[in-house]
């Protein structure tokens, strides 16, 4: 790797030469689309990000989960290189090509279940969202899907709907698409009945929920990430997503895992389902598969993928060759490199660290949580009041931008900060990493910085 694995602070962040692209930021693009760190990356590798400014920014949310193998795994660069010179595209629907197949055959084998199963490609995770939906309601016959408090599915009219956060997500972009219905996600920390009774009152209040508001039999899906993302990585209790799962295939409605961030060896298993055994009828991938080119897919029982008619799914670009390619080498680069232990041993790493930093302030650390390289820690005013902090969570996120640790927060309530380094990050970047954190918490909760 010819970028050193090193953090380099040149210039106050931002530096000059970024200021100036972000002020042509400004000028040519929507407000709409937001920057987190204004800072304007001209290389990246391993755990590292160069800016335009020379400096070196330590990577702890790889583009939100995206770079799993790094921004350029040397598996991926020659892949793409190659399928580039090739061709670039003929779309899938008119001339097909055996990137796109070979893609698919390794979804079935990878994925939850020894079942017989089939794939479609597509370029966003939200796409795969929609098209999931889709399959669900043409295979069943049925219009209901129901979803969870809480869940983060996309920006399209009927992810939005999906989606249960408001700002900035949903703000004024209604009306939103139908029958779509919300249940009490499972949610430990926060569960009125208390952590120990979740998983029970959870599920029975999943139960009643499609029961009163859906009825069993209107119900097409429910859709879930096994691990909420955006939400504030809710981890729910052992036990209630394979009831889920269970009560779903008894009452006919297919159960969908929404793997977008948590897939291809991000929570310490290839797929966050695995951990418990659980097998969805379809799962949706994107984010970490394809090393950081656009590429997603809807991946379930054949049956089910079967019974939609030909040429009702599909897109212009779904299954690029070029992004098809990149993933084809990134699986490869996670599976010679085993990167589910690379992930397990990230959060080993990780979790003492963020226990010591809870045991020292008792009263602003609400809970530690997470599986693998998706971690987070959620912020609170007032230790057993459970109040959520943001204005916590923000002070701590500038103060490690400003030392070059590149984080990122989340929650429903913007209190929650997550860590989702690449796995191709190395031992040294992520301890020097979580001492800037660390020392960045400490300030933030003593009121030292704003």
């Amino acid at each position: 790797m010819t970028l050193s694995q090193e953090r380099i602070l040149a210039t106050a962040i931002p530096g000059p030469r970024s200021q100036e692209l972000q002020a042509r930021k400004v000028a040519a693009v929507s407000a709409g689309v937001g920057t987190t760190l204004p800072v304007y990356v001209e290389r990246a590798g391993g755990g590292i990000l160069r800016d335009v400014d020379g400096n070196q920014l330590i990577d702890f949310g790889s583009g939100i989960a995206v770079t799993t193998v790094g921004n350029a795994a040397p598996r991926v660069v020659e892949a793409v290189q190659r399928q580039v010179a090739d061709f670039t595209h003929t779309c899938f629907m008119v001339t097909p090509y055996e990137e796109y197949i070979q893609v698919c055959e390794k979804l079935a084998e990878l994925t939850p279940g020894s079942h017989e199963k089939r794939s479609a490609l597509f370029n966003s995770g939200a796409e795969a969202v929609e098209n999931a939906v889709k399959v669900a309601r043409h295979h069943t016959g049925r219009d209901a899907v129901v979803v969870f408090d809480h869940a983060y599915h996309g920006r399209t009219n009927l992810t939005m709907a999906l989606t249960a956060k408001n700002m900035p997500y949903k703000h004024g972009f209604g009306p939103f698409a139908g029958e779509i219905y919300r249940a009490p996600m499972a949610y430990p920390y926060r569960w009125p009945g208390g952590a120990e009774a979740c998983a029970d009152e959870a599920f029975e209040a999943f139960v009643n929920t499609v029961h009163a508001q859906v009825g069993e039999d209107q119900c097409a899906a429910v859709l879930i990430e096994p691990i909420q993302g955006e939400g504030g990585f809710i981890v729910p209790p052992p036990g209630w997503l394979p009831r889920v799962a269970e009560w779903c295939r008894d009452n006919g409605i297919l159960f969908i895992a929404d793997e977008i961030q948590t897939g291809f060896a991000r929570t310490g298993d290839w797929f966050a389902c695995d951990h418990e055994g659980v097998v969805p009828d379809l799962v949706t991938t994107a984010k970490g598969m394809a090393g950081g080119l656009p590429l997603a897919a809807v991946t379930g029982r054949a049956d089910v993928m079967d019974s939609v008619h030909v040429g009702g799914l599909g897109g212009t670009y779904g299954g690029n060759p070029v992004a098809c390619a990149a993933a084809l080498a990134a699986i490869e680069t996670m599976e010679a490199e085993d990167l589910p232990a690379r992930a397990r041993a990230i959060e080993a790493a990780f979790v003492p660290r963020l226990r010591a930093i809870a045991d020292r302030h008792p009263d602003r650390v609400g809970e530690i949580r997470g599986r693998g390289a998706m971690l987070a820690v959620e912020l609170v005013s007032d230790g057993p009041g459970r109040t959520p902090d943001a204005a916590l969570a923000g002070a701590v996120h500038r103060a490690c931008s400003a030392q070059g640790l590149v984080t990122l927060t989340c929650g429903t309530f913007g209190n929650v900060f997550r860590f989702l380094p690449p796995l191709a990050i190395g031992d040294d970047l992520l301890s020097e990493g979580l001492d800037i954190f660390e020392a960045a918490f400490d300030a933030a909760a003593s009121g030292k910085v704003d």
